[in-house]
């Protein structure tokens, strides 16, 4: 990646800091206070409420008073649901950077946890191969992320042979994804898997911080840095989106590149739809309905230009920081639900308006640096 390139994303992460520091402090000031039950841990690590004396000498619960959005139990909830969105923003950063767009994230994040569900409900404590414990929780896994990784080489392999963008390929399998797993369930919840899976990835520490997505998702995020920043792989995926004739002419295997990051943008959404198997402890063909509009704004806020060829895995995952706080936001300060995804679809324009801006600027100097 070029100098210039690498100031810039600096540049734009910085001020992604800026934004979530300015909203937190708005948010801390507007968002008032709430009392909520007071806890404490017990020898055996077990939380138990606290109980006081009134003033007539009754026993009653304990109430503390603490602020609406900066207190622990909120922060950690914000940190758990961004884990979700921001490990499918990275996958989908990949996507972006090399100038595609993938409208499916939603649906196969539902496929993969139907069909890792039904795996995992068979080897479950009242499925027919309970017994089977271990290799069970291993194929349902398996069954998870493998449908996931599936499903985005089918995306990525249609774009290559049929050669039709992106959006439409991505917009019809959005479509059939979300069919097939309604088909599969008909509707139904699917749940009873193996405690195991549940006991990992619900491992909580401090006030309610779930561990495993919030280590999952910095894992993600570093893997996505290393690929993005220090490996060949990743400056052909921004070669292939910056001007993807040159690459072609450059000796770049294009539609290896493309097939690469529809994989990984599909793998990334079975890692999030496992975790929310493990976390929720059942999925239906309805997850993750409209994930693609939050992933893709949380891309996009991030830095990566829907034009191809500039973004980063840090600034995605703080874009997706953003679109939570926003969407958190809104419910601490008990504005209307239904104003969210008009806000949230606001802040997409507005951030494609000023990539747009900052484009145009960044060819104006570049023009008037070669005419002096």
């Amino acid at each position: 990646m070029s100098s210039p390139l690498r100031s810039l994303l600096r540049f734009q992460e910085s001020g992604l800091l800026l934004v979530i520091l300015a909203l937190g402090v708005l948010l801390t000031a507007f968002s008032g206070t709430v009392r909520t039950p007071q806890f404490e841990r017990a020898a055996d690590g077990s939380r138990e409420r606290v109980f006081t004396t009134n003033a007539d000498g009754e026993r009653v619960p304990a109430f503390v008073e603490k602020n609406k959005f900066l207190n622990a139990q909120n922060l950690a909830q914000l940190a758990k649901d961004t884990s979700f969105i921001a490990i499918m923003a990275v996958g989908m950063a990949f996507v972006i950077i090399s100038g595609g767009i993938d409208l499916s994230v939603g649906s196969t994040y539902a496929l993969a946890s139907v069909l890792g569900a039904t795996v995992l409900n068979y080897y479950g404590p009242a499925g027919a191969g309970a017994d089977s414990g271990t290799l069970g929780l291993a194929l349902g896994i398996a069954a998870c992320l493998g449908t996931a990784a599936a499903c985005g080489a089918f995306n990525g392999g249609l774009i290559v042979l049929l050669r039709v963008h992106p959006f439409i390929i991505t917009l019809g399998s959005m479509a059939i994804l979300r069919g097939i797993a309604f088909v599969i369930t008909k509707g139904n919840s699917v749940g009873g898997f193996p405690t195991s899976l549940r006991d990992v990835v619900r491992l909580e520490v401090g006030n309610g911080l779930s561990l495993v997505p919030l280590l999952t998702m910095i894992f993600v995020l570093i893997a996505g840095w290393i690929v993005l920043s220090r490996m060949a792989a990743g400056r052909r995926v921004y070669a292939v989106g910056g001007n993807e004739l040159a690459s072609r002419f450059s000796g770049i295997r294009v539609e290896r590149v493309k097939l690469g990051v529809y994989l990984i943008s599909g793998l990334s959404a079975g890692v999030a739809a496992l975790l929310s198997l493990g976390y929720y402890g059942a999925a239906t063909s309805g997850d993750g309905q409209g994930y693609e509009l939050n992933v893709i704004a949380a891309a996009v806020v991030g830095g990566a230009s829907l034009s191809g060829g500039r973004g980063s895995a840090l600034g995605v995952v703080l874009g997706a920081l953003i679109i939570q706080m926003i969407s958190s936001g809104i419910v601490i300060l008990g504005i209307d639900q239904n104003y969210s995804q008009i806000i949230i679809g606001s802040v997409v324009i507005a951030a494609v308006v000023l990539d747009n801006v900052n484009t145009w600027l960044s060819k104006r100097r570049l023009t008037a640096a070669k005419v002096a």
